[in-house]
C-alpha cells in the first residue's frame, strides 16, 4: 500500500509541477497583468504586462506596443521580469530532474539513492520556481491596491486593476508549491521499491540456504 501511495504522490507532484509550469510561462507573456477602464470611452480598454501595453477597441481590436526601455520601468515590473524568467527556468530543470528520478522509469533503477536525491532536488526546485512566481504577482498586486486607493489622485484619474494574468501567476505558484512539496514528501516519506535485480540476488540466496541447511541436518 505505501508503494501505490508513493506512486500516486510522484505521478500527482510532477502532473501538479508541470502544470504550474505551463501557467508560470502564461503569465509572464500575457499583457493582462492589469486592466484599465476608460469611463470616458467604454469602448476602449487598456492592459499591462511585463512587456507591452495594449489597447483593446472594438472597431480596431487588440493593438499592442513594447516597452521600450527596461530601465524606464517602474521597480516591481524590473524585478518581476527577472524573477518569472526565473520560476520559468527552476520549473522546467525541476521537471527534468524529478522525471529523472522517479521509479516508474527504469533507467538507474538499481541506484535508488540516486534516484531519490533527484527526486528530492526536484520538489526543491519546483518549490523554489513557486516562491519565484509568487512573488513578482503578489508585489504587483500590492502596487495595484495601493495606487488604487490613493487618496492624492483625483478621483477623475482612471485607476489600474488586477488583469487576469495576476490569477494565472497565482495558480501556477500554488501548484508548483504543491508539487514540490508531493514530490519531496514522496520521496523522503516513504521507502522505495526495491529493484528488479536486488529481488533476484534475494532470491538465488534463498535457495542456496535451503540445500546447505538439508545436508547438515542430515
Amino acid at each position: 500500500m505505501a508503494l501505490v501511495f508513493r506512486a500516486v504522490a510522484q505521478l500527482a507532484g510532477i502532473l501538479l509541477s508541470l502544470l504550474g509550469w505551463v501557467l508560470s510561462c502564461l503569465t509572464n507573456y500575457l499583457p493582462q497583468w492589469k486592466n484599465l477602464n476608460l469611463d470616458l470611452n467604454e469602448m476602449e480598454n487598456w492592459t499591462m504586462g511585463l512587456w507591452q501595453t495594449c489597447v483593446i477597441q472594438e472597431e480596431v481590436g487588440w493593438q499592442c506596443k513594447d516597452f521600450d526601455s527596461f530601465l524606464a520601468l517602474p521597480a516591481e515590473l524590473r524585478i518581476s521580469r527577472v524573477l518569472m524568467f526565473l520560476s520559468n527556468g527552476l520549473g522546467f530543470l525541476g521537471l527534468l530532474v524529478s522525471g529523472l528520478g522517479l521509479d516508474c522509469l527504469r533507467i538507474g533503477e538499481t541506484q535508488q539513492d540516486v534516484k531519490k536525491r533527484l527526486l528530492i532536488l526536484g520538489g526543491v526546485l519546483s518549490w523554489t520556481a513557486g516562491i519565484a512566481a509568487l512573488v513578482p504577482v503578489s508585489w504587483v498586486a500590492h502596487v495595484t491596491v495601493q495606487e488604487f486607493w490613493d487618496e492624492t489622485l483625483s478621483e477623475v484619474v482612471p485607476r489600474w486593476e488586477f488583469g487576469d494574468a495576476l490569477f494565472i501567476g497565482w495558480f501556477a505558484g500554488f501548484f508548483l508549491l504543491l508539487g514540490g512539496c508531493l514530490l519531496s514528501w514522496a520521496a523522503c516519506g516513504t521507502r522505495a521499491p526495491l529493484a528488479s535485480g536486488h529481488y533476484a540476488v534475494v532470491e538465488t540466496g534463498h535457495h542456496r540456504v535451503h540445500p546447505e541447511m538439508k545436508t547438515t541436518h542430515l
